[in-house]
């Protein structure tokens, strides 16, 4: 790849899950170094989107790109980092945070054995997320908020360039979105190119460069962040759709 090359490249991606269409021709790029917030209503396609561009749902048209490279041939995979919905860190296997976050750095060991570099970025990773005495802690004595910090110093651990993030800030308390805010901060200013999956801007807003929603499957918006106003002020909500039953009520990512 050359310098010049977009980060994520996605052309005509089309997607279905079963037999529902749920990406529907979505164009996408990101420059090195962008901050790019994919939004819409629930349903509209957005995890469905950043799980395909790391290849956990394939295509059924289009085609995808990281850094240059065609997906299909992309095997740099320590150069991203992705964070996905919340779920629990450990998947109910005992684990400590160091242990969790360890397991990120793997895409840099050299035949799966930590280094004293790699244990050194595995400490700074849960230090960014302010878990540094908890990381001798089992994950399942920790808060979901906790858990979500876990998830994100697993994810820093491997000095990703790309980061993706999948509604970080989703059911997370107070104390940990400022946090995650805050650590997203570090990442930005040190040049990762970021790309996130929100509800709404809520804290993270004055780092966005650019937001891409999405709905029914399209973009309909791409450009200048909307106003920090709740998902039903967004370019193309239309108040029809029904929101998920299970998904709790939030105005704000700061509520």
């Amino acid at each position: 790849m050359s310098a010049s090359d977009p980060v994520i490249t996605v052309r005509g991606a089309r997607a279905t899950l079963g037999a529902r269409p749920v990406l529907r021709g979505v164009d996408l790029t990101v420059e090195r170094g962008e901050v790019v917030a994919l939004l819409g209503a629930n349903g509209s396609g957005k995890s469905t989107a950043v799980r395909s561009v790391i290849g956990q749902v394939p295509l059924t048209d289009g085609e995808i790109a990281l850094f240059g490279t065609p997906l299909r041939r992309f095997r740099q995979w320590s150069r991203v980092g992705y964070v996905p919905q919340r779920t629990t860190a450990a998947s109910g296997v005992p684990a400590t945070v160091r242990e969790v976050v360890s397991s990120g750095r793997l895409s840099r060991a050299r035949f799966g054995l930590l280094s004293r570099a790699d244990r050194a970025a595995v400490d700074r990773a849960i230090g960014l997320v302010g878990l540094a005495d908890r990381a001798g802690d089992s994950v399942s004595a920790l808060s979901g908020g906790q858990h979500q910090r876990v998830l994100i110093a697993r994810a820093l651990a491997s000095e990703p360039e790309l980061l993706i993030m999948d509604e970080p800030m989703a059911g997370v308390d107070l104390a940990s979105q400022e946090i995650l805010a805050g650590t997203l901060r570090d990442q930005v200013a040190a040049g990762t190119t970021v790309l996130l999956v929100l509800h709404e801007l809520g804290a993270v807003e004055p780092l966005i460069d650019r937001a891409v929603v999405l709905r029914d499957g399209c973009v309909v918006h791409d450009g200048p962040p909307p106003k920090a106003v709740g998902q039903h002020a967004l370019p193309g909500h239309d108040h029809v759709h029904p929101h998920a039953a299970h998904e709790p009520l939030r105005t704000g990512l700061l509520t």
